[in-house]
């Protein structure tokens, strides 16, 4: 009778991990439309024309002039040949405009 009781304590065990492990991928897939909008965007003339046009769109207030100024960056280090800027700045731009 003794292994039946083994068998269980370590059944329960194993459950106890798997419900930890699915509490963890649960709060993982939680967070993580949060942090896709912190992904960088490329910096091409399309991403920046559906910026601006998204910008155009807001209503106007802090946001929108916040959101203007990253995308006039974005332009100034596009054309300084500063990838790495021009997308942050207009990673920026984005979640500013989505934020309205």
């Amino acid at each position: 009778m003794a292994p039946p009781v083994q068998k269980t304590k370590r059944g329960i065990s194993m459950l106890n991990k798997l419900l930890a492990a699915t509490a963890v991928a649960a709060l993982a897939y939680a967070v993580s439309p949060a942090d896709a909008a912190r992904v960088k965007a490329s910096c091409s003339g399309d991403n920046l024309s559906k910026t601006e046009t998204m910008i155009e769109n807001m209503a106007d207030g802090e946001g929108k002039i916040a959101a203007q100024k990253e995308i006039a960056a974005a332009q100034d280090a596009m054309l300084s040949g500063k990838a790495g800027a021009c997308a942050a700045h207009l990673s920026k731009a984005m979640q500013a405009s989505a934020a309205k």
